[in-house]
Formats: C-alpha cells, sequence, structure tokens
C-alpha cells in the first residue's frame, strides 16, 4: 500500500524517536553498571575517582604472593592518594613481614603510609608497620614482640613407649635439624640459633632504622616483651595514640590531603586453609617439621601455653 507523504515522515520521526529512546536506555544501562562496579568492587573502580587505598593485613601473615601483588597494584594506581595499612595479626613468617615491609617502603616512596594498629600488631605484625611514615595504636594494643623463633617438639621417649621406633637415613648430622623424631644435640641447636640469630639481627636494623633509635636501645626494648600502644609510644616503637580517623587527619595535615577524598578497602582476601587452622591450634605445635604453613622462621606473638 502506497504511503503519502504525511504518513511517511511521521513514521520516519517514530522510528527516530524508538533508535533515540534505545540509545539512551543503553547509555543509562552502561551507567548503572559503572556504578555498581563502583560501589562493590573490592579493588578498583572504573570510575576513576582519586581514594584512599586502606590495605588489611588480619590473621597469621604468610608468605602470600597476592598481598605483594596488591601493594604494587596500589602504588602504580594514581588514583590512590594515600594508603592507610590496617593491623589486626600476631605476626607470622619472617620473609611474609620482611616481603610486605619492602614493598612498603617502595610504595611510601610514592605515596604517603600510614599503619593503624588495631587490637594486636606483633612481631611480624610491627615489622610491616615500620614500612609505614607514621605508626598510629590505641592504649590497648598489644605490639612489640621484636623477635624471631623456631619452634618444634621432640617426641623420641613418647615413641618408644608407643612402640614406635623412628628410622633416618640423611646425608650429614645437621640435616632436617631440629626433628621431632630425633634428640636436640649442641650442633644442631647452635646452627638453628644462627639462623634465629642473624634474622633477628636484621629486624633489630629495621627498628633501628625506621625509628631512629640508638642500636643498644633498640636491643633493650627487642627481648621479646610485648608492649602497649602507651608504652610503645614512650618507648618511641611507634608514633601516636589514635585510629584511623586519626590518621587521615595526619595524612591532610602533613601530606596536604584534601577531605574530599574516600577511603576504600583493596583488602586481601585470605582463603580458607585447613591445613594452616590446624598448625595454628596447640596440638600443631607438636609437628612444626610437617609440610605445613608454619614451617621455618616465625616471627610471631602467642600466649605461652605450658
Amino acid at each position: 500500500m502506497a504511503l503519502n507523504a504525511d504518513t511517511l515522515i511521521d513514521r520516519l520521526h517514530l522510528k527516530s524517536q524508538v533508535t533515540r529512546w534505545r540509545v539512551l536506555a543503553i547509555v543509562f544501562g552502561v551507567l548503572a553498571l559503572l556504578v555498581i562496579l563502583d560501589r562493590f568492587s573490592p579493588h578498583y573502580s572504573p570510575m576513576e575517582r582519586n581514594f584512599i587505598a586502606r590495605l588489611t593485613f588480619e590473621g597469621f601473615i604468610g608468605d602470600d604472593k597476592r598481598a605483594y601483588e596488591l601493594i604494587d597494584e596500589v602504588a602504580e594506581d594514581s588514583h590512590a592518594k594515600a594508603v592507610v595499612v590496617w593491623l589486626d595479626t600476631p605476626g607470622g613468617s619472617a620473609v611474609g613481614g620482611e616481603e610486605i615491609f619492602l614493598r612498603l617502603r617502595a610504595l611510601s616512596a610514592k605515596k604517603p603510609v600510614v599503619a593503624v594498629m588495631r587490637s594486636i600488631s606483633a612481631s611480624a605484625g610491627y615489622m610491616i608497620a615500620l614500612g609505614a611514615d607514621r605508626i598510629f595504636a590505641r592504649e590497648g594494643t598489644i605490639t612489640g614482640s621484636i623477635g624471631v623463633i623456631i619452634e618444634t617438639a621432640e617426641i623420641t621417649e613418647m615413641a618408644k613407649k608407643l612402640g614406635i621406633e623412628p628410622i633416618i637415613i640423611k646425608s650429614a648430622p645437621l640435616k632436617a635439624s631440629p626433628s621431632p623424631f630425633e634428640k636436640v644435640t649442641p650442633e644442631s641447636q647452635k646452627a638453628v640459633q644462627d639462623v634465629v640469630g642473624d634474622f633477628y639481627a636484621r629486624f633489630v636494623d629495621m627498628v633501628v632504622e625506621r625509628r631512629k633509635l640508638p642500636r643498644t636501645r633498640v636491643l633493650e626494648l627487642a627481648d621479646g616483651r610485648v608492649y602497649s600502644g602507651r608504652r610503645a609510644v614512650d618507648n618511641k616503637l611507634i608514633d601516636a595514640i589514635g585510629g584511623e580517623e586519626d590518621a587521615i587527619a595526619w595524612l591532610q595535615a602533613e601530606k596536604k590531603l584534601t577531605p574530599d577524598l574516600e577511603v576504600r578497602d583493596v583488602k586481601v582476601e585470605e582463603p580458607e586453609n585447613l591445613l594452616k587452622s590446624l598448625t595454628e591450634s596447640v596440638a600443631g605445635k607438636f609437628f612444626y617439621n610437617s609440610r605445613s604453613g608454619l614451617d621455618g622462621l616465625v616471627s610471631i606473638w602467642h600466649p605461652n601455653l605450658d
């Protein structure tokens, strides 16, 4: 059927209107998706606005490649104008603490970093805090415990009572020492003590360098004891009593950050790990030489369970 000119114009106008609304619907849909991603993304936002990154370290500090990569990503993100390191940890792997410390120092060369200690930030947790430009804690925070430990248990007498005779074949007397299935010899104890002492000296060096304290004074403080937040301030192990609000106020006052910056979590998610949970239990302390997450040099504080 032939269309007259008026009908043809009307249809063309209607078609253009439908097309316009379709385009608008697509634009609004994309914008809504961006807003949702901006609101719920745990890392970075496609909306690309400036923010303060919050890096959280809780529980056992392991040798976690994902955590290292996350710190590096924050360092390279031009929209992250500063970093708050939120700490609630008794410590953990000596390597994990050292690696995070080094990466925070590299990060600090690009943007300001403040550490906020919560209930506990001891041993490797304190080591991590040393990587920040300023350290805050609450008066009730447990911190310090500057030191290193390797723990095992010797169960040869128990094995004998159970009728178990371990058979150990190794290339040299100090291989795999200490072992729960062998008596500790003076030679094996000294070998392990040398390893502990070597990294302990490294830990002390970190405190001397970062806290600007005489080495003799740090050695007095670094006898493994813990300190309250107040005592840590008095001993110049940390800078001030306060929480995240105080840390942000310091960033605004000293680093000239604008007050409109939101704090955005870029938290490392810790997957469930049954073996790690078992080794953190009391029973796990008897098997430190097993292939567990705690095998090796550890900088961690825990109450004496004896």
